[in-house]
């Protein structure tokens, strides 16, 4: 049953990627093909985490008091209706008013996923469990965007985005179907919403709160520049949008290729060091992009983007640890809302700051990313896995 509902996850996270990764990374030069400016930019990239902040304790409510599988059918659908939007209305105020329905599933959906792989594996499983969902997710990211990039050559950005949206819609629909039958637990009942066992509200441990302002650091150094990385490869460094679809699997194929040694060393010792680590190439990545001027230049900077998730699978396997069983999503999206909240104005700041000059926002970033780093390495306290052996599963 466990390998099952894992393995429905799984093709869920991949086949939904795929389809929207074919577009979603090029969404800000297609805005200034609409005729935006570069604040609108980062209005876009600031709504967008805005709602990821709003959506994040709505999801594990959602995921506590529904289960794991009708909290992602009931996101996938909203999804879904995002990209028809964007499909029937290609306009900038088309962008802005499908982006709530596009979000749902990577938002509210995320307390979800983090629930299921928190009731499957306990200790150092979780960190290989985040792993893999970490690999899963980010495969799409690899092979997707070389192919949207190749679509916006061949008919424009325009109507190439146009028909990455018609593909997105189809393969939600197939991603719905299946998931639909793969999340089922026949003959057990349905899901028992873990609010049934626990009304108690989330809250958020003293180690927690540690990372959580480390995160929002880093966070923000992450979000100035990042709607504007495909500008500055199309419009500064003159890459074509194939070309940056190449930088963006460059980016994640090094992320995927670090995952599995970093996550059996933390496994076997302790996370903190590989959280560290994650933030110095959080803070290295934005100087890295500046200094580019060439394509060979950016794939350089890319790789270096790519080790920017080294630690991600034990700073996730971190939250489940120190968030309490019963109350799992609800902590999970507790802790995301809060950070996503402290750098929902990111991007906008950042638009004001490439307005000014385009280097200040990417050295502000580095700035920021540098203090986050610094207060991990000084604050946060080492935790080793010491939990051993699968959960029993007994909810959504």
């Amino acid at each position: 049953m466990a390998v099952r509902r894992a393995t429905a996850l799984a093709v869920a996270l991949f086949v939904f990627g795929f389809g929207e990764e074919l577009w979603f990374r090029y969404v800000p030069e297609y805005l200034r093909t609409l005729g935006a400016s570069a604040f609108v930019v980062g209005l876009y990239g600031t709504a967008k985490d805005f709602l990821d902040a709003a959506y994040a304790y709505p999801g594990g409510v959602l995921s506590d008091a529904l289960g794991t599988r009708r909290t992602l059918l009931t996101v996938g659908m909203a999804s879904t209706a995002g990209f028809v939007v964007y499909l029937l209305w290609p306009s900038v105020g088309g962008v802005f008013a499908g982006l709530p329905l596009v979000m749902a599933w990577a938002s509210l959906g995320l307390p979800a996923t983090f629930a299921l792989i928190g009731e499957e594996l306990r200790g150092a499983g979780r960190v290989r469990g985040f792993t893999v969902q970490a690999v899963l997710k980010r495969i799409p990211i690899v092979l997707a965007p070389p192919v949207g990039g190749m679509l916006l050559e061949q008919f424009g950005l325009r109507s190439g985005m146009r028909i990455g949206f018609a593909a997105s819609i189809v393969l939600s629909i197939a991603m719905l179907a299946g998931l639909s039958r793969g999340l089922r637990r026949p003959g057990s009942g349905p899901e028992i919403p873990a609010t049934k066992r626990s009304a108690r509200a989330a809250s958020l441990p003293p180690a927690l709160r540690t990372l959580l302002v480390a995160d929002c650091l880093v966070r923000l150094c992450e979000g100035l520049p990042d709607v504007f990385l495909v500008v500055w490869a199309i419009e500064v460094v003159r890459v074509s949008p194939a070309q940056f679809g190449l930088l963006t699997s460059v980016l994640m194929g090094t992320a995927i290729l670090s995952y599995a040694p970093a996550a059996a060393l933390a496994g076997r010792t302790n996370r903190k060091p590989f959280v560290v680590l994650t933030y110095v190439f959080f803070t290295v990545y934005p100087l890295a992009v500046l200094a580019s001027r060439s394509f060979v230049h950016l794939l350089g900077a890319f790789a270096i983007g790519g080790l920017r998730e080294i630690g991600e699978p034990s700073r996730k396997s971190l939250i489940v640890d120190l968030a309490e069983a019963t109350a799992r999503g609800r902590t999970v999206g507790l802790y995301y809302m809060a950070r996503g909240f402290s750098v929902a104005g990111a991007a906008a700041i950042g638009g004001v700051l490439w307005t000014i000059r385009p280097a200040l926002t990417f050295w502000v970033a580095a700035a920021l990313g540098s203090a986050g780093t610094l207060w991990a390495a000084f604050f946060l306290p080492a935790r080793r896995a010491v939990e051993k052996g699968p959960l029993t599963m007994n909810g959504g």
